[in-house]
């Protein structure tokens, strides 16, 4: 009954997880602002100027997929073996709690990179003569940093899905015998 009811919450945070991914991708992947500047030069800013977005793109639908495969899972372990896994699905138990503890990491790592490319187009560096993007492109900036938000959410919402993968792991071993399967002696 418990994990029936853990199914079910494991699907709602890997959807909403999922929403908040393509909003990501989706928010950075079609920003761009063309500007006029020197009265005849035309400059576009998108999420191609800068590596680390476009990599972000890339995590956060890669990372959303993922989300939607898992969530299937979810699905069709909570309606066909009606929760019922007394130890039997160990191996499936440890591969999915390791790609959700992978995606967590890869997702808010690829963000983390996003928010240090951002700082840099708002500030600029000037040892290495970039200059500031955002007091010229404000619009690109503020969906930029939309985005980023988004990730950070979806990261968390990722992150407590991980707790609970690592929950459905961890109780199927006893808790009196290190490594040891409930149920077997």
């Amino acid at each position: 009954m418990m994990e029936s009811k853990l199914l079910k919450i494991e699907a709602l945070l890997r959807l909403l997880s999922m929403g908040f991914l393509v909003l990501t991708a989706c928010l950075l992947g079609l920003d761009s602002q063309t500007k006029t500047l020197y009265y005849s030069v035309k400059r576009t800013a998108s999420f191609k100027d800068l590596n680390a977005f476009m990599a972000l793109v890339e995590v956060a639908s890669v990372a959303a997929g993922y989300n939607l495969l898992q969530m299937f899972r979810c699905f069709i372990y909570h309606n066909w073996f009606k929760g019922n896994s007394k130890g039997s699905y160990l191996n499936l138990a440890w591969v999915c709690f390791l790609l959700d503890q992978t995606a967590v990491y890869v997702v808010f790592a690829a963000n983390s990179a996003g928010v240090e490319a951002s700082l840099i187009a708002v500030f600029g560096e000037r040892s290495f003569q970039w200059m500031k993007l955002c007091n010229k492109y404000t619009r690109f900036c503020f969906q930029v940093g939309g985005a980023l938000a988004c990730g950070y959410v979806a990261s968390l919402l990722m992150a407590v899905i991980s707790c609970i993968s690592a929950s459905s792991l961890f109780r199927l071993y006893s808790p009196k015998q290190f490594l040891l399967l409930k149920g077997r002696r």
